[in-house]
């Protein structure tokens, strides 16, 4: 394919996933990169996926679109909930694209590993990409059962990559846990107490991974070359937070105090005016409510009291060979939101 051919839509351009993704897009010669958000932004069109009319009327135009990299995502309060609303906005966006865009060639579909059924409890680990199914709901099994059936007969084909928790930089993202460790470090030590770490019972000893971003990135673009697979990527080492929490807190110079179960989400919902004082007293550029959406999440990954990492051996087989140490990743994010003026 000519290099000048290959024009990317991204859906999400605003998320952890999305963001870095895009970036990584524009240092690739022959890319050509439009972004999808609901809210918008520079360079990216506003569009409401979940709106078959909107999403028609904002993307039949693009006809010259060779790859689609789906990463956008909406929440809900339940698994059920999510399925409609994700499985909706895929379909839209697909229904609108593939008719417009004759030079179509892949679609990638970002997942992750609830595809195991890891949000539900212990899972067999390490999982592997041809492990067996669980009872539904899940919006990612039904995603993928789409883009297969979709697919078939097609000259497209697709990929779905499946990260686990993933670390970045973007603002106002549900799930990012990096901010969420940052800020909690950051009023922690306002206050002048140590850095608990705030998880579960027997979470702290679980064998865990992270995906950095641009890790995620690289892998998301070369696995445009499979057809119709399915890959697992990480950052390619497991830790445990017993060992990492002492080390990020010497990070922020903080001492370490025995770790006490408390929900983030509970603690954390009276600290807007704490956060002021901190923001004016540092001069940082971010409010309260753009570094504070993801205590929700870092509950849910601080409750895991169970191993959580998959095997990425395919991957590897296959040709994608990169890796990155989760502490390094920690540390340099952090350094990020300090340059930023997102954290002191």
């Amino acid at each position: 394919m000519n290099e000048e051919r290959k024009v990317a839509l991204v859906a999400g351009a605003n998320g952890v996933i999305g963001k870095n993704l895009i970036e990584h897009l524009e240092t690739l010669p022959g890319w050509r990169v439009i972004g999808l958000s609901r809210r918008g932004g520079p360079g990216q069109i506003a569009v409401d996926l979940l709106d078959a009319d909107d999403t028609r009327a904002k993307l039949g135009g693009l006809d010259d679109v060779t790859h689609v990299f789906y990463a956008a995502y909406v929440d809900k309060p339940t698994w059920a909930e999510l399925v409609a609303p994700n499985l909706a906005m895929l379909t839209n966006l697909v229904d609108a694209i593939e008719p417009a865009a004759p030079g179509l060639r892949h679609i990638s579909l970002m997942q992750g590993y609830k595809v195991y059924g890891a949000h539900l409890g212990p899972f067999k680990t390490p999982a592997r990409e041809d492990d067996a199914g669980h009872m539904p709901p899940e919006f990612n099994v039904d995603q993928q059962e789409f883009l297969d059936k979709r697919q078939a007969g097609k000259s497209w084909t697709w990929s779905a990559i499946r990260p686990s928790v993933v670390g970045g930089t973007a603002l106002g993202n549900p799930m990012n846990l990096a901010l969420a460790i940052a800020v909690y470090a950051s009023i922690s030590k306002e206050l002048g107490l140590p850095l608990r770490f705030p998880g579960k019972p027997g979470a702290y000893d679980s064998l865990l991974e992270m995906t950095d971003a641009g890790l995620l990135a690289k892998a998301t673009v070369w696995a445009t070359g499979s057809e119709n697979e399915a890959y697992n990527i990480a950052n390619g080492d497991l830790f445990r937070w017993s060992d990492l929490w002492p080390r990020i807190a010497r990070y922020f110079d903080l001492e370490v105090a025995p770790p006490l179960p408390m929900s983030l989400d509970v603690v954390m919902a009276d600290k807007e005016e704490l956060w002021t004082s901190i923001a004016a007293k540092y001069g940082l550029d971010v409010p309260y409510s753009a570094v504070s959406s993801s205590w929700g999440f870092a509950d849910f990954v601080f409750g895991w009291d169970y191993d959580m990492f998959a095997d990425g051996s395919k991957a590897r087989r296959a040709g994608f060979h990169e890796y990155t140490e989760t502490s390094a990743m920690f540390f340099r994010l952090f350094d990020e939101f300090r340059k930023a003026k997102v954290i002191p």
